[in-house]
């Protein structure tokens, strides 16, 4: 289970993550992202208290990051996930 918590204010949208990264909440948090995607929102992704990161929503992440997302990792699993993705995507 994957509690995604959706805050907007003005031209910044924080989504809020909780739980499993894993399965079905993957396109989940897909669908949240490209709801409060626009062309001039800055998207903060915090994760909060993620206890699993599966493969397909390590690439989801790597996929925001790559478009414009800002990755927020609170514990020391999600530091280290949050820290690969960005320099995987930063040494292309």
């Amino acid at each position: 289970m994957l509690k995604i918590t959706i805050d907007i204010e003005g031209k910044r949208a924080n989504l809020e993550l909780e739980g499993r990264l894993a399965g079905p909440w993957v396109q989940e948090l897909r669908d949240c992202w490209q709801r409060v995607t626009s062309d001039d929102r800055q998207i903060d992704v915090v994760l909060k208290q993620v206890t699993f990161i599966d493969g397909a929503g390590r690439q989801l992440l790597a996929e925001m990051h790559q478009e414009g997302a800002v990755l927020v990792a609170e514990g020391c699993m999600t530091k280290a996930i949050v820290e690969a993705i960005i320099g995987e995507k930063d040494h292309e």
